[in-house]
């Protein structure tokens, strides 16, 4: 009886070792590897678009249960849906105004040129700071003037609120005083609108300049990795995430967050077309 109980008591010990090992093995194929799940919302500029995009693919790569989730509203529209709530991250391709950081965090994920664009049929192809700003203002507003053919010329740029605008106008020094043939409200469509228009000129994102439009040099400097990291490249700016502060964020979103601000999102950064901060 007592050798019956012994390889009766062997069995169920054997059988408890083969069913535990059975869920190990099945945890690991089903789980995320990392044990994060849930939805991280970002909301904002529509120039870090591209970006926001390879972030996201290598973290959901490494965390298969998170969900990123982008609203491209404008940095605007992305900072107050923080503030409300209504996002985990706010994404601004600007500094936080003063009035901003009393409430809010702003944490600078990359740099990004503001590329002067023009036509590809367009001859010009470099234009001072100063003679930018007079063209906006509507002082310079025949192509002759600048070298270029006798047309006029057609100022493309952003709505009201967009970040691009925001941080041409403040480095042009054109704050209110723009006389935009058009305002549009992505980064997409004045890259578009430029490419069919021979006249056009316009400024957008070096993230998202395609060769669909031609990129003029400003006072002789290309943009590039290399000249705005060294601030040659004078028409730059931030691409910012913002967080309500004191708020705790969730745990997917702190990760997420924490990946976007690291060294190993330097690489992504780069490919995505923006310059990674000097760590």
């Amino acid at each position: 009886m007592k050798k019956i109980l012994s390889l009766v008591l062997a069995l169920g010990m054997t059988l408890t070792a083969l069913a535990g090992c059975g869920s190990e093995g099945e945890s690991s194929a089903g789980g995320s590897g990392t044990g994060l799940s849930g939805t991280v919302a970002t909301d904002g500029s529509t120039s870090m678009e591209t970006v926001i995009e390879f972030l996201r693919e290598a973290f959901t790569e490494e965390n298969p249960d998170v969900e990123v989730t982008y609203n491209p509203t404008g940095s605007s529209s992305g900072i107050e849906a923080v503030s409300a709530g209504r996002c985990d991250i706010g994404l601004a391709s600007r500094d936080l105004k003063d009035e901003e950081k009393e409430t809010l965090t702003g944490t600078v994920i990359a740099i990004d040129g503001i590329a002067i664009i023009v036509n590809n049929e367009n001859a010009v192809e470099n234009l001072t700071l100063d003679q930018i700003a007079q063209i906006y203002k509507g002082e310079i507003t025949n192509w002759s003037e600048v070298g270029g053919a006798d047309a006029e010329i057609a100022c493309i740029g952003r709505e009201a609120g967009s970040g691009t605008r925001d941080g041409f106008e403040s480095i042009t020094g054109t704050e209110d005083l723009c006389k935009y043939s058009q305002e549009l409200t992505s980064t997409g469509d004045v890259i578009q609108t430029v490419a069919n228009n021979p006249n056009a000129i316009g400024y957008a994102s070096l993230a998202s300049v395609k060769d669909t439009v031609k990129m003029i040099t400003v006072d002789g400097v290309e943009a590039n990795v290399d000249t705005i990291q060294s601030g040659e490249y004078k028409v730059q700016r931030n691409f910012v995430m913002v967080t309500k502060t004191g708020a705790e964020l969730s745990e997917a979103a702190q990760a997420f967050f924490e990946f976007a601000t690291s060294a190993d999102a330097d690489s992504l950064i780069e490919q995505a077309g923006a310059v990674p901060v000097k760590r």
